[in-house]
């Protein structure tokens, strides 16, 4: 009965204690936000490393692909970046199914990256069977979505299969541009 009731003296009860007062709850709510406040940025950054880490992986796994594509096919590097992906029973030069359906069709979005690919020089005779020839060289590209909440750095690739990186998160136009920056 002590715990449900607060008595002044024997036998006056001069309150019920009924929950928390106003000011204990502005303090809770209060170390809440601090400690939300100090959290959140914290998490953003993770999530924009993570996607920049997978950004990275991926564009590997392009540059891999064009390469399989190139020994696979004949036909030199893939036309396109839909050339390297398909969900046939049997891969073909036009979708040699090498990659993640995510990335090869369109919009070519995947964790807060989007992916391009541009074929580079001549194009090659294309062999029978091939919807479109392939070419000498290639540039894959991989660009945040929303720069500075999905990544910072852009990432780029070329022929040689040397990941590039832009710190201002701007896409490589083209193949010198892309040599001409950082490389991992």
């Amino acid at each position: 009965m002590l715990n449900a009731k607060r008595r002044l003296s024997e036998g006056h009860v001069t309150r019920e204690a009924r929950g928390f007062s106003l000011i204990e709850l502005l303090i809770v709510v209060a170390i809440i936000l601090i400690i939300a406040s100090i959290a959140i940025p914290s998490y953003l950054r993770a999530r924009m490393a993570a996607n920049e880490a997978g950004a990275v992986e991926n564009l590997r796994a392009m540059t891999t692909a064009a390469t399989v594509y190139y020994t696979s096919w004949s036909n030199g590097y893939p036309p396109s970046l839909t050339a390297l992906g398909g969900t046939a029973l049997a891969a073909t030069c036009d979708l040699a199914e090498l990659l993640d359906p995510l990335m090869t069709t369109a919009p070519f979005k995947k964790a807060g990256y989007t992916y391009g690919y541009t074929g580079i020089g001549a194009a090659v005779n294309a062999p029978a069977g091939c919807g479109a020839p392939g070419y000498n060289g290639y540039l894959a590209t991989a660009t945040p979505i929303i720069l500075g909440s999905s990544g910072q750095r852009s990432f780029c690739s070329t022929t040689p299969g040397v990941i590039h990186y832009d710190l201002t998160g701007v896409k490589a136009a083209s193949k010198p541009a892309c040599d001409a920056l950082p490389s991992l």
